[in-house]
This record gives C-alpha cells, structure tokens and sequence, in this order.
C-alpha cells in the first residue's frame, strides 16, 4: 500500500512564530519562489514581484504576521537562521525606502502596501491558505506560481504531487495507528525504536540523534527566553506577557545564572501538585508568548500549538527524571509518529481543522510520547493520544484580532495538562478495554473538520474574534 514518509524534522521544524502555515509556511513559499526565478532566468533580469495572498492568509495575514514572512522570503532570509532582532529594522527599512534585495542578491521597487496583497474575499479551491506570486522581467518574460500552507511550515506548489518527494523505502510504513501497533507487536520495538528505524531511510542514527537534541536545545532556549522576557506582546492587544512574572513567584526569588541552575532551582521546590501545575503552564505561556514576538521556535508540530510539547517534556525533565539525551530523543521520537499519523489521516492546519488540528493534535504527541518515556507499553502510549484528542474534539481556532494571542497562548497550557492527564489515564488502564481506538478518533477528527464552519477557522470571523470588543487597525 502506497504510503506518505514523514521524517521527524518534517514535524519538527526550526523557525520564526507566530504561525506554522500563516508564517513560516509562506515564507518558505516565498524562498522556493526565489529558487524557481533563478532557474528559469536570473534574479537580476526581474523587475517587479506581487505576492497575492488567499482565504485564510488574508483574513488573519496582519496578525500572523504573513506578509512580513513574505517579504523575508523574498530577501531571501533563512527563518532558521535569521537574528530574530534584526526582523523589525529589516521590514521597517523596506517599507521606508520601498526597495527589496531580491533573494540578497538584486534590488527591484517594492512597496509592501502596494506588493503585498490581501484578497480577503478570494479564496483558492485547494487549499484556505493560499498565495501567488506574479513575477514580470525585464525582457518581457512574465508568470505566476502558487503555494498552498498546509499546516507546520509545510508548502505544496500548485501542480506538484505533494506527497511525490517525501515517498523512500521506509523499513516500517506506516500511515495509521493500527499500522504502527502492528509493527510494533511484530518486532517487540517500542515505538520511538520503530521511528528511528525508519529515520535511517534518510540519514544514519548518530545524525538523527544529533538533529533532536539540536530541537530540543531551540524548545529549552525558548522556554528559558520566555520565561525571562517582561512587557506586552506586540499586535495592538496590549497582552501582558506572564510567564515572567510567575517564573519569578514560584522561585521566590531564587540566584541562578543559566538554565542548568534554573533547572536545579525549580526541583528544590518539591513536588506539590499546585506547585507542578503552576509550572507546566509557566513553560507553555513562555514558548508561546516568545512565538507571539516573533521569536525562535519550533513547530510541534505547529506554532500556535509550539508550547505543549516543550512544556509536557520540561515537566519530565524537572519532575520524572527525564533528563538524559536518550529519554529526552526517546520522548520527540514518539510525539513526531503520532504527529505524523494526524497529518496523514486528517490535517494539523487550523485553517482545515480548527485548533483541535493544532492543540489537539500537540496534546496528543505529547500524551503519547510521556506515556512510553514512563514505562507504558505500546497500546498505552496509543491509548494516551486517543484520550487527549478526544477531548479537543471540535475546538475552534477563533483569534482575536487574527493574533496568536487570544486564546491560542492559555490553549497551550491546557493543551499541555491535558496531555500529562491522558498519559496517567492511559498508564493506569487495559487499552484492550478501550472503546475508542486512536485511528477512530483521527476519523471522527477529520469529519468534524469538514462539518465545522470556515468562521471557526482561522479566519477570526467567529467565536472570540467577534465577541471582544478590539481596536486593531493593522488587521
């Protein structure tokens, strides 16, 4: 049976919040944009580019910051890369002497009022987040190519199959949960050991390894940033950043230089349940408000969903003894499977599925991979990520202002309690007992997707976005 082959760096993504397919998936929309002017002229022979923006991207685009992702595709910036602190001053400066350095490389006029375009009331048949550039050259040469953000940083070009680069021989296919047990009951492997089987159809193990502590060092900076940032978060919501202030409660004032020590400081609190739940959502509300600043994240497997994973593998780290490379690689191993089985089966776009897509689909990697780090057994850790999606069925993504602000930063601490609960249901029962399989639960998810209406969306044309009073001009 034909199969899609997902690697865990498609799930996990280096890049720049606040959104997956609002942010960081246009702009690699836009770099790939580059790549084909360059084979099909040169830079230097394009004198103008439009980027038409669709559906969804329009709707929310100013708060998600979309046309700004565009715009920095088109310079030709790494999101991985980029200095977070140089974003501003760079569109600023871009929007005062209307040039762009096309790809770093030419500069053409470039008006971000006039180049940038939101089609509000235009959405194309594929996909609700779609773009298209329109590039004209100087000799007369001109054409359009379109993109789709389909969820997680991850673009599909108009006309392209989709699934055609990502097929290789995978040891173990898989593309539902059934599968995955099947080949986890054949072979006796846990299920991160089946994962990383399958990892080596790309790479060796010792690079895979090294790949996963490099995204987990990115998850812990960002918490350790986050939880150390004062002020309000930018939009025009005034959203007064927390995690600061309850980083600074809970450790009553405790001396610590880096985060070995930090770390060392929150365990000498003890194991409260108030004092742990406190905590879990300190680590969610800090990646999640550093992603509402256009800050260094990771998709997990979006952004508006970045924190429950970070923080549910914070808290086995601090309080379950998970911290050691191998448990913690054992930990992203797992969530990326059951991530990817979501995407396969249903969608991890908002735009598609509301946030039970995005939180629903965070909380049940997270239930997952916590389930199998404390010792649960295969049908358990998929007991656990049926529990968590069960229970973010139909949630609407309803930002307010089109900002990954209003509810999406709360929604990921929630997200991320949900995930520790499921993980304990699931490790103190008989999953053959279980009335509910993983595989129904992705079936129902994705059919209640299709039944949802588009205002609950990611289009901030229902819910929250229109019962609070705001004044946001910019979106």
């Amino acid at each position: 049976m034909p199969h899609e082959a997902i690697s865990v760096f498609d799930m996990f993504k280096i890049g720049v919040g606040p959104s997956s397919s609002h942010t960081l998936g246009p702009w690699r929309a836009a770099l790939r944009c580059i790549d084909s002017m360059k084979q099909k002229s040169s830079l230097q022979q394009v004198v103008s580019v439009n980027a038409l923006l669709y559906g969804s991207l329009a709707k929310t685009g100013k708060g998600h910051g979309t046309d700004i992702a565009v715009i920095l595709g088109l310079s030709g910036d790494d999101p991985v890369t980029i200095p977070v602190d140089s974003i501003t001053p760079k569109i600023n400066s871009i929007g005062t002497e209307k040039k762009i350095k096309l790809g770093n490389e030419t500069v053409i006029d470039f008006d971000p009022t006039v180049h940038v375009q939101f089609l509000f009331n235009e959405t194309l048949p594929f996909h609700p987040n779609g773009l298209s550039f329109l590039i004209e050259c100087g000799n007369g040469d001109s054409w359009s190519e379109t993109f789709y953000s389909i969820g997680g940083g991850f673009v599909v070009k108009e006309g392209e199959d989709g699934n055609k680069k990502s097929l290789v021989d995978l040891p173990f296919p898989i593309n539902t949960a059934d599968e995955l047990l099947h080949w986890c009951m054949k072979t006796g492997l846990s299920v991160s050991e089946v994962v990383m089987e399958n990892e080596t159809a790309w790479r060796s193990e010792a690079e895979t390894k090294n790949g996963l502590l490099n995204i987990w060092n990115t998850m812990k900076d960002c918490i350790y940033r986050g939880c150390h940032a004062q002020g309000e978060l930018p939009g025009g919501l005034h959203v007064r950043r927390r995690a600061f202030d309850l980083n600074r409660k809970l450790l009553s004032n405790k001396q610590y230089g880096d985060y070995s020590s930090w770390l060392a400081s929150i365990r000498q609190g003890g194991i409260n349940f108030g004092y742990i739940l406190d905590w879990v959502s300190c680590f969610a509300l800090a990646v999640n408000e550093e992603n509402a600043s256009f800050g260094r994240v990771v998709t997990a497997p979006t952004n508006g969903a970045a924190g429950v994973i970070p923080a549910v593998l914070q808290y086995y780290i601090a309080f379950c003894d998970g911290n050691s490379e191998e448990k913690i690689i054992r930990f992203l191993l797992t969530a990326s499977e059951i991530g990817s089985i979501f995407k396969k089966g249903a969608t991890i776009s908002a735009a598609m599925g509301g946030c039970q897509a995005e939180i629903g689909v965070s909380s049940a990697m997270a239930a997952a991979a916590l389930t199998e780090c404390l010792g649960g057994t295969q049908k358990q850790t998929l007991m656990a990520a049926e529990i968590a999606m069960e229970h973010h069925l139909g949630l609407t993504c309803d930002p307010i202002g089109g900002l990954v602000q209003i509810p999406c930063i709360e929604r990921n601490t929630m997200g991320a309690i949900k995930a520790i609960t499921a993980s304990q249901l699931a490790l103190q029962s008989t999953p053959d007992f279980a009335k509910v399989s993983l595989d129904k639960v992705i079936k129902t998810m994705w059919e209640t997707a299709l039944d949802m209406n588009s205002k609950y969306k990611e289009t901030a044309d229902g819910g929250l976005a229109i019962h609070i009073p705001i004044s946001l001009p910019e979106c």
